[in-house]
Parts: structure tokens; sequence; C-alpha cells
């Protein structure tokens, strides 16, 4: 396995940040770790790259002990923090000549990350004078500079446009192909977009380990649809597989099926069938939050 916790426990003062966290990941997964904010996340990514050692318990990184074999941990990590940290005042490419230095990493390594990244149009500019989403990626490629096998990412979306959220989201999953990725963050989009796996920490504990695929397959189907006049409740509960309908506001209507089947066809022949217009026809994805709200609220 890449990455191993076992029992793992962390205080601050007497506050409990990690209480009896365990979980594995293997080689080649991308696993978003999700929970709201002080859940225990971004303690648990700085024990797993030897920045803070557990007050109980064990973890591993590609079989090495991040407390007694610290170097062999780093080695093997790629590490993008929440606070990206960056010299401003460097050029991009001097920037990761420098990391290279302190990797021992070949030049040719540069070039490489540069256009495994998409850094190439921007390469020639100081790191300050980039975009939010150009930064994130100049911290990728740091990261990737000695070639890890584990990549872990705190937050790496934080303050993105939709379209640099986009490029990154790619940039992540493309990596993913060949190596195993942990994937910190708050957004359940974040999770659905670039994730197999989802783990679920809510107050220091672990509440929910599934498999993604798995979890949408089980998902009801949500469906936000507007006629362009008011319906019967009583003729609208004759869809078929229709579980729960709620009147949104005017007439918009919000009907959840259980059933993975498309409903969206049902749902036109049921306007055609009745004289109405369908004026917006929305599918909603409910299933990720709806766990996660029962699992880290109250």
């Amino acid at each position: 396995m890449s990455i191993s916790a076992l029992h793992v426990t962390k205080m601050y003062g007497e506050q409990k940040a990690l209480d009896d966290v365990s979980f594995t990941i293997n080689k080649g997964e991308i696993t978003g770790f999700l929970g709201p904010n002080g859940a225990g996340k971004s303690t648990m990514m700085r024990i797993l790259t030897t920045y803070l050692a557990p007050d109980a318990g064990e973890t591993q990184v590609n079989d090495h002990n991040t407390v007694t074999e610290k170097f062999a941990v780093q080695k093997s990590i790629g590490y993008l923090p929440e606070n990206n940290p960056l010299y401003y005042d460097m050029y991009v490419r001097e920037y990761l000549k420098f990391n290279a230095q302190i990797y021992k990493t070949p030049k040719e390594r540069i070039e490489e990350v540069i256009g495994l990244t998409g850094l190439a149009p921007e390469a020639h500019k100081k790191i300050g004078q980039l975009s939010k989403g150009y930064k994130q990626r100049v911290g990728l490629a740091s990261a990737l500079l000695h070639d890890p096998d584990v990549l872990i990412l705190d937050e790496p979306t934080t303050g993105l446009d939709p379209n640099q959220l986009m490029d990154i989201r790619k940039l992540i999953k493309d990596i993913g192909s060949t190596k195993t990725v942990l994937l910190s963050t708050h957004i359940m989009q974040e999770v659905e977009a670039i994730c197999d796996r989802v783990i679920i920490i809510s107050k220091g504990r672990i509440v929910a380990d599934k498999n993604l695929r798995e979890l949408q397959e089980k998902q009801e189907q949500t469906l936000i649809v507007e006629f362009d006049y008011r319906v019967e409740e009583v003729a609208l509960e004759r869809l078929p597989h229709l579980l729960k309908m709620t009147s949104i506001a005017g007439f918009v209507y919000e009907l959840t099926f259980d059933t993975q089947r498309d409903m969206r066809p049902a749902v036109f022949d049921f306007a055609h069938d009745n004289g109405l217009k369908i004026l917006q026809l929305n599918k909603k994805n409910t299933s990720l939050e709806a766990l996660f709200l029962e699992l880290t609220t109250g």
C-alpha cells in the first residue's frame, strides 16, 4: 500500500485534532479527504508529510514510517500545502531549478514538469506575475520534480476561478493515472470530479470511507424542472419511480426518483401529455452532499 494510518491520535493542548484515525490507500488511487473546516484534514496531511508526529498510532508512506524514516518518506512524497509557498521574485524556471538542486534532480526534469503541468506559456515570467491558476501549476510542478510515487494535495483549488478550476482538476486527474494522490478538500464537487474514493472526517474521526463509483451507483436521482404552468401534485405523483416531490417556487419542482435510469425523458413525456412546456430541466446530484451533511452535522 502507498499510505497507511493506524490508530492515529493527535492533540493540540486539550483539543483532540485526530481521534484514533485508521485508513489505507493503495497505489494508483485518487482519494478525496473530505471534511468541514477544523475536522483534522490538514493535521493528517502534516503527519503524513513528516511535519508533525502523531501522539499515538503509526503512519507509513511507501512502507516507510513517517517518524523514524522521515527522509525516505520525504523522497517519496510530492506535497502541495494549502498556502502554496512560492518565491514571487523568482522566475518560474529559476524557482524550479532551485528546487531541483535541493532534490538533486537532473536539469532535464525541469522541462519535463513544465510540459506536464502546462507551464510553458508562462515559464519566462516571474512567479509574482502569474495568475492564481498558474501559481498552483508552479506548486504542482515543484511537487513533481523528484518524480514521487505519492502526491499529497491540501486544498489545491482554493481561490481559483471556474476556468482555472477545470484546468487544475484535469491536471490532477491526469497525474493521478500514474501516481497515488491524497486530495484534501471541503468541496464535494472536487471529489466527484477527480477522485475514485472518498474518506470523510468529522471532529477528528473517520465517519465514512466509500468507493465513489459505488456511492454514485446507489444514489437517488433528483431533477429540478420548471413548467410554464402550475401542475397538480397528484398528477406529478403518477411519474414512475417518483420518491419525493417538492414545490420550490412558482412553477419549479424538485423531483426525486429511486432509480438511476435517466428520468428526463419521462418528465418530457409527462409535460407533452399534459399540454405543458418545460422552461428548465436540470439533473441534481445530491447523494454525496446528503451523506456529508448527515455525517458531519448535529
